[in-house]
């Protein structure tokens, strides 16, 4: 545990300064870019973000369950991951046009072709860190994972201020993705492209079973934007853009975090024969993300009107915003108790969980697309509202569902009503500035706290554990 503990920090550290890099990103772009300049923008990397699952399908997974030799299984799926890659960037590369008729995007042709172009870099990269990551070696990853995300960023950023326009976020996309394996290799880990067949046959029956719920996962978070720029075009797409960004913040910087370190955790504990370990490990995690994140989500819901901050122009994005922190926190808990699935062996109960979240959310969204950006957000909330008690029930009829989370809810809940009730004088207080909504969101992350440690000793209690 102390291990895990250790490597959460590191993969925390790796998250921060990569996801500031991204949050930089969207403040910059949401100040130099209009609403159809973000919304191409999203749909293209959108499309570049289900090329990426595709190519890197169980790569983690493989990796970190194998009783192979690890290289050998690391360098088959290079080969296998990095073909894939070089296939995919041909279709988009010959069909862009296509594609972003489809959308109703014409203008995102060029930019599809130009991050097509990232899609190898990505899949060697990804072989790299799915080494380290079985060795919760998450100190070394800092410098491939997060130095490419800072360099990309610092290049986007640049090109954003010099009036590039769209192009300078796939821009910044394409370095990041060539610097990660280059970065990889600097730290020493080198992997040599080989076929063994005994790796690749475990591998690709992993990734008959698990590959398909990556794919879904990936869908799951795209399809949203794909249904809107089909539906209500890229402007639409824009302004839901901002808000999704920034309501997934806490997600990756916390719940991704956390889930990055239980999967390998919980996988050796299987190993060592200590599966009765498992329920209490996934419990730890699961209030670990429910109070951080739930704190994070409450300021940005209760703050969500300060989105104005960056032009007039975004304020239809509050509502969406407000709603899309209840879709955040929901799949915080979907991430990290799928992580547990997979990692048991129940790689088909999570698919078909998958399955479910997606059809579901692909039907409703055929219904309310049309009704504009909020109903596609209060969509989203929904339907993961649904699927959170439905994989706990299958947490619980195998054994692996965390206990005692109903005080962890309860505080939550409590916590996070209080921070939004004092956001009114709280806000009347600092003003409208942007120094003003940085002093406003302390003193409601401090709120939040306050609560947390008066009403719940049990449950911080709980997430000292898992600090120690």
């Amino acid at each position: 545990m102390t291990g895990a503990v250790r490597g959460s920090l590191w993969l925390f550290l790796v998250n921060l300064v990569g996801k500031a890099g991204q949050v930089v990103v969207t403040l910059v772009l949401a100040a130099f870019l209009t609403e159809e300049g973000l919304g191409l923008v999203a749909l293209t990397v959108s499309l570049v973000n289900i090329g990426h699952v595709i190519q890197s399908m169980g790569v983690y997974d493989v990796i970190s369950r194998t009783s192979l030799d690890p290289r050998r299984v690391a360098g088959t799926l290079l080969t296998l991951s990095v073909g894939t890659g070089l296939g995919l960037a041909l279709l988009l590369l010959a069909g862009a046009d296509v594609i972003a008729g489809a959308l109703d995007a014409p203008h995102a042709a060029p930019l599809i072709r130009l991050a097509a172009l990232s899609l190898p870099f990505t899949a060697a990269g990804g072989v790299q860190l799915g080494l380290m990551h079985r060795d919760l070696d998450f100190r070394r990853r800092l410098v491939p994972d997060a130095g490419s995300a800072l360099l990309g960023a610092a290049v986007t950023v640049v090109l954003a201020v010099r009036g590039a326009g769209p192009v300078s976020l796939v821009v910044g996309l394409l370095v990041t993705a060539v610097a990660l394996p280059v970065l990889g290799a600097a730290v020493g880990v080198r992997v040599v492209p080989c076929w063994d067949a005994d790796a690749a046959g475990e591998s690709l029956r992993w990734i008959a079973v698990v590959g398909p719920g990556a794919l879904v996962a990936v869908l799951l978070i795209n399809v949203d934007y794909l249904a809107i720029g089909h539906v209500l075009g890229p402007e639409a797409v824009g302004v839901y853009s901002l808000a999704y960004r920034i309501a997934w913040v806490p997600y990756i910087v916390v719940a991704v975090v956390l889930g990055g370190v239980l999967f390998p955790l919980c996988a050796k504990l299987i190993r060592d024969g200590e599966s009765q370990d498992v329920p209490a490990a996934a419990g730890r995690f699961t209030q670990a993300a429910l109070v951080v994140t739930g704190g994070l989500y409450a300021v940005t819901a209760a703050m969500a009107d300060r989105v104005e901050l960056f032009g007039a122009r975004w304020s239809p994005a509050a509502v969406p915003l407000a709603v899309l922190c209840l879709y955040g926190l929901g799949l915080g808990l979907l991430h990290l108790w799928y992580q547990v699935l997979r990692a048991a062996g129940h790689a088909r109960r999570y698919l078909a969980l998958e399955l479910t979240h997606l059809v579901t959310l692909v039907v409703a969204l055929v219904v309310v697309t049309r009704h504009g950006v909020v109903a596609v957000a209060v969509t989203q909330a929904a339907v993961v509202c649904v699927l959170v008690p439905v994989t706990w029930f299958v947490l619980a009829r195998n054994g692996l569902a965390p206990p005692r989370l109903g005080r962890a809810l309860a505080t939550t809940g409590l916590a996070a009503a209080c921070c939004v009730a004092i956001r009114g004088p709280v806000g009347a207080v600092f003003g409208p500035s942007a120094t003003g909504a940085v002093g406003e969101g302390l003193v409601l992350v401090l709120g939040y706290t306050a609560v947390v440690l008066l009403v719940d000793r049990r449950t911080v209690r709980e997430l000292r554990e898992v600090r120690r």
